[in-house]
C-alpha cells in the first residue's frame, strides 16, 4: 500500500470522477459547491452521458421513497411487518430532495420539471394472505411522519378510481375468489435520472469542470507519493492523468476498476451480475388509463430488483407505460461490456465467496434459469406476469426493452447483497461504489457519505454550507413531525411536486 499523503486543506485538488452517471454527477456538483477552486475530471467510456443505469429506459424512474416498495417491508414470523428499512430508505430520498431543490433554488437546475413529475405510488396485492400482509403493512407505516397521506382500499371501485387498468378484465366472481387490496399515496413521484444526470453535469461544465467522453479507463494505481495515476485509451489514444482523489462511479464495471486499484479494502468482493427486461407501451387509450406506480410483490426466489410493478413514465415529455422487471442473466457487468466481465473479476482473494454465495443462493440461480429459459417477457408463460396487474392487457400492444445491467454486490463472507457498498480505501484518495437498488434515488446520501469517509480533514469546515444545501442532514427527520412536514412541502414546493399532506 502506498503511503499517505497530507494535502494542505487550502490547496485545490484535482478529482477524477469515472463514470458519466448519476453518482459522479451528484458528487461533481456537491465537490464545486463545497470546493470551487478544485479542479474536476470526469471520464466517460461511451458517447454520451447515462447510458447506463442512470438512463431512463435503463430502470423504473421511481423516486424510491419505500412508500410502495413491497420489499422494504418484510412480513416478520408473528404476521407484524418490519418498517426499519423502509424509514432508512425513505429518509435517504428526503436528503435526495433538499439537495435537488437547493439547486433548483440556485440556479443549478433551471427547470425541475424537466426530471422530476408527481406520479402517485401504490402497493397492489391480491390474495387473502397478500392482503393480510398489506393492510398490516399500511396500520405500521399510515402514522408515521414520512408516509402520512397512504391510503388503504380493499374496495375495488375505488383501486379503480385510483388505477383503472387494474380492474379491467377482473369479474366480480374472480374478486370473490381473490380479493385485492391497495395502497395509495398522492405525493409519489416519477425521477427520469437520465435527464438529472445531463442537469447536473452542464451546471458542472458551467463552472470548470471537463468532461470526456470515448474514454476507457484500462488501470488505476497509486504511486508511493500518493498521487494516483488513471491511464487507458480515448479517441486520440492514450491518456493518462494524475489525481489527489479518484471516485469510480462506473456502475457494474467499478468492481474491476477497484480490483485494479489493489486497495486492501476490495479483497473479497466480487459481483453477481443480474439483467433485466421491461415491456413498455406508448398506446395512448392504455396511457391515459393509468398515472401511477404501482408495485406488487416478487416471485418466490426471485432477487428484489424483479419486484413487479406498472409504472408510468414520462421521458423526453411523452407518457408511456412500463411494466417489468423480467430477471434474466449474462456474465456482462454493464449494459455495452463484455461477455468475460464476471470471468475477468474473479481473483484468488475473491473465489472462495463467490463460491460460497453460489451455494447459499441456489434458489435465486434456480429462478434466473428459469427466466432466461422462459424467453421473451412477450410470450405467454412470462406474459401471464403482465396480467396479473392487467388482466386484459394484450402482448400486440406492448415492446420489450433491455433494462440496465446490475451488479449484485458479494461480500467476503458469502453474502449476497442486494444494496449498495461504498468502498474507500483507508487514506480516503479513493472510494467507488458496488450495488444497485435503491441506487440512483439515494445518489445524494451516498454521495455525502464518500466525502465523510475520504475528506476528514474538510469534513467540519463543510458543515455550515451542508447544512445549506441539506437542512437536516444528520437528524433523522422522523424524530421531528413538525420538520420532517415543513420540508417535505418546501422541497415539493421548490420541484414543482405534490406535498403529503402535514402529519396529525
Amino acid at each position: 500500500m502506498a503511503t499517505e499523503v497530507s494535502i494542505s486543506p487550502a490547496s485545490p485538488r484535482d478529482i477524477v470522477l469515472i463514470g458519466g452517471g448519476i453518482m459522479s454527477a451528484t458528487l461533481g456538483v456537491l465537490l464545486q459547491e463545497l470546493e470551487p477552486t478544485w479542479n474536476i475530471r470526469v471520464l466517460e467510456r461511451l458517447d454520451a452521458l447515462a447510458e447506463e443505469s442512470s438512463g431512463p429506459w435503463n430502470n423504473a424512474g421511481t423516486g424510491h421513497s419505500a412508500l410502495c416498495e413491497l420489499n422494504y417491508t418484510p412480513e416478520n414470523a408473528d404476521g407484524s411487518v418490519a418498517i426499519g428499512k423502509a424509514v432508512q430508505v425513505n429518509e435517504q430520498f428526503q436528503v435526495s430532495r433538499q439537495l435537488w431543490a437547493f439547486l433548483v433554488e440556485n440556479g443549478r437546475i433551471p427547470d425541475a420539471s424537466a426530471f422530476i413529475r408527481t406520479t402517485p405510488h401504490m402497493s397492489f396485492v391480491w390474495g387473502a394472505d397478500n392482503v393480510a400482509y398489506l393492510k398490516a403493512r399500511y396500520e405500521a407505516l399510515k402514522d408515521h411522519p414520512l408516509f402520512t397521506g397512504m391510503e388503504y382500499s380493499e374496495d375495488p371501485e375505488q383501486i379503480r378510481a385510483w388505477a383503472p387498468l387494474l380492474l379491467e378484465g377482473r369479474t366480480a366472481e374472480s374478486l370473490a375468489a381473490e380479493p385485492i387490496a391497495a395502497t395509495f399515496h398522492a405525493a409519489g413521484t416519477d425521477v427520469d435520472f437520465g435527464a438529472l444526470t445531463k442537469l447536473l453535469t452542464a451546471t458542472m461544465e458551467q463552472k470548470g469542470a471537463v468532461i470526456e467522453y470515448g474514454t476507457q479507463v484500462k488501470d488505476v494505481h497509486q504511486t508511493n507519493d500518493g498521487v494516483w495515476h488513471i491511464q487507458g485509451k480515448n479517441k486520440g489514444g492514450r491518456f493518462h492523468y494524475t489525481a489527489d482523489f479518484v471516485f469510480v462511479g462506473a456502475g457494474g464495471y467499478a468492481l474491476p476498476l477497484l480490483q485494479k486499484s489493489r486497495i486492501a479494502e476490495i479483497k473479497g468482493f466480487g459481483g453477481f451480475p443480474v439483467s433485466g427486461e421491461f415491456l413498455r407501451t406508448s398506446k395512448p387509450e392504455l396511457v391515459a388509463q393509468h398515472h401511477a406506480k404501482v408495485y406488487g410483490k416478487a416471485a418466490v426466489g426471485a432477487p428484489p430488483m424483479s419486484v413487479p410493478h406498472l409504472d408510468t413514465r414520462v421521458v423526453d415529455g411523452r407518457q408511456h407505460l412500463m411494466f417489468g422487471p423480467y430477471a434474466g442473466w449474462t456474465p456482462r457487468f454493464l449494459k455495452a461490456g463484455s461477455w468475460l466481465d464476471l470471468f475477468r473479476s474473479i481473483k484468488a482473494s475473491n473465489l472462495l465467496p463467490m463460491v460460497k454465495t453460489g451455494l447459499k443462493n441456489v434458489p435465486l440461480t434456480v429462478y434466473l434459469i428459469k427466466q432466461v429459459l422462459a424467453g421473451s417477457p412477450t410470450k405467454k408463460t412470462k406474459f401471464k406476469d403482465l396480467l396479473d396487474f392487467f388482466p386484459d392487457a394484450n402482448s400486440a400492444d406492448w415492446e420489450k426493452l433491455t433494462a440496465g445491467q446490475r451488479v449484485q454486490v458479494i461480500r467476503p463472507d458469502g453474502t449476497l447483497q442486494f444494496g449498495t457498498e461504498v468502498i474507500t480505501a483507508k487514506d480516503g484518495t479513493i472510494a467507488g461504489l458496488l450495488g444497485a437498488s435503491p441506487g440512483a434515488s439515494t445518489a445524494p446520501p451516498i454521495m455525502l457519505e464518500v466525502l465523510e469517509r475520504c475528506f476528514a480533514d474538510r469534513w467540519a469546515d463543510w458543515q455550515p454550507t451542508l447544512q445549506t444545501m441539506v437542512p437536516s442532514f444528520g437528524v433523522p427527520l422522523s424524530n421531528d413531525p413538525a420538520q420532517a412536514a415543513a420540508i417535505m412541502t418546501r422541497t415539493a414546493d421548490t420541484l414543482g411536486i405534490v406535498a403529503p399532506p402535514v402529519h396529525a
